[in-house]
């Protein structure tokens, strides 16, 4: 340091108009090192360093965006093996199934440990754990009853309210939680966790509405209104999306050839697809799936705005 700027430091603190750590902070602008500062005893701002702490976690949540939408992809093509077998050469399509069957707990792995990094804070730790605790007894309890699936209601308000991280993880951690108290584990339980993850991230990327009119009762209760619309009609296209996808992958296996909705290895992609879509059609789309659709649509209508607002109280770090 200079003895000019000594002297100014010195002048500045004795009159009393700005602080020491100002004055360090000003003179530490003007240093254009840390390390080639004569004086080592100097203490330099640490601004420069936190801008750069702050820009970490923006990045990397485009980062883990890339990630997620990478490993969704290789997912689908998990899910939809059978149109890809056509592909292969003919000696090599016996080992399809099985690359798809080991793709999706891989890729379970990796997103989950990806995603485990922007939990910043206990808090989110914590509620996560109770948010799965919640979907795994709701789950557990409507187990049984054809098609019914309420654990959807949790998953898409929560997935909406904390945004499609950690929505994901939430179905992800709902379906194997309830899977391990069940004792339901099987082939399908990755299936399951992946479709599920889906469901809930797929409500946090909704589009929102900015509160422009807060003071505004009858804005409130009309954007209300509409949110809830929106999530009932997200429920019900996530509900039959959600029984062709868990169709897809065993279809296959179930129905045994020669009849108008099996699989054939050697058909073209469009045969295959018909098939498949007769066989939801008549196996799940009107069952299963339409009473899936119902319950998430009657339980979003009857406790959803109660539910989110009850957890928009609970605030986190975590956003997508």
């Amino acid at each position: 340091m200079t003895n000019e700027s000594t002297t100014t430091r010195a002048n500045a603190t004795a009159a009393g108009n700005v602080s020491d750590d100002d004055v360090v902070g000003t003179f530490a602008d003007e240093a254009p090192d840390a390390q080639s500062a004569p004086d080592a005893g100097i203490a330099f701002s640490d601004r420069p360093r936190e801008r750069a702490d702050q820009a970490r976690p923006h990045r990397s949540i485009r980062w883990t965006k890339w990630i997620l939408g990478a490993g969704s992809l290789l997912a689908v093509s998990a899910f939809a093996w059978p149109f890809f077998v056509g592909a292969v050469p003919a000696d090599a399509q016996v080992a399809v199934p099985i690359v798809a069957f080991a793709l999706i707990p891989a890729l379970i792995v990796a997103l989950a440990l990806t995603l485990d990094r922007e939990m910043y804070t206990a808090q989110t730790v914590a509620l996560l754990g109770v948010l799965s605790a919640v979907g795994a007894a709701v789950r557990i309890a409507g187990a049984g009853a054809g098609g019914v699936e309420a654990v959807f209601v949790l998953l898409i308000l929560a997935g909406r309210v904390y945004g499609a991280r950690f929505g994901f993880l939430l179905g992800l951690l709902t379906i194997a939680v309830s899977s391990a108290l069940w004792g339901g584990f099987g082939p399908w339980t990755p299936f399951q966790m992946f479709a599920c993850g889906w469901v809930a991230a797929g409500a946090g990327l909704l589009p929102r509405w900015q509160n422009a009119a807060r003071r505004e009762s009858s804005g409130q209760r009309m954007r209300a209104n509409l949110e809830i619309a929106l999530l009932a009609a997200y429920g019900v296209v996530a509900s039959y999306l959600f029984g062709l996808i868990m169709n897809l992958w065993f279809w296959p296996f179930v129905v045994g050839s020669g009849t108008g909705i099996s699989y054939e290895a050697t058909a073209d992609p469009g045969q295959n697809l018909a098939s498949f879509a007769l066989y939801s059609l008549v196996t799940s789309t009107l069952t299963w799936d339409t009473v899936r659709a119902i319950t998430t649509v009657v339980g979003i209508a009857s406790v959803g705005p109660a539910v989110l607002a009850a957890l928009r109280r609970t605030k986190i770090s975590l956003r997508s």
